[in-house]
């Protein structure tokens, strides 16, 4: 299984923007129930696309910059990234199914 990195506000920038892969990005809160509930899914998601794509994680309490910036007001909201652009945003806890076609699309 691929290990998923925790980002920061100060990190953000070398992890994702320029990452040599896309990357999707999991802004959570540890006090986030629907967060809790997609975590897994985004685990699987992670072993399954090893290689081809990045998936990092940011505790939106901690790091408030960043979400802020990209517009995250609800958690969890997943954005793909590719080439420094925002290619898909999902906000909430959404099927794998859902997941799967956003990321194929980007990779």
């Amino acid at each position: 299984m691929a290990d998923i990195q925790q980002v920061s506000d100060s990190s953000f920038d070398g992890d994702v923007l320029k990452a040599d892969v896309p990357v999707l990005i999991d802004f959570w809160a540890p006090w986030c129930g629907p967060c809790r509930a997609i975590a897994p899914i985004v685990e699987e998601l992670a072993g399954e696309y090893d290689g081809k794509l990045k998936i990092v994680k940011m505790n939106v309490d901690d790091n408030p910059q960043t979400p802020a910036q990209y517009g995250v007001r609800g958690i969890p909201n997943l954005i793909l990234f590719k080439d420094g652009e925002v290619k898909q945003q999902i906000v909430g806890a959404v099927p794998k199914a859902h997941l799967v076609k956003a990321i194929d699309d980007v990779v």
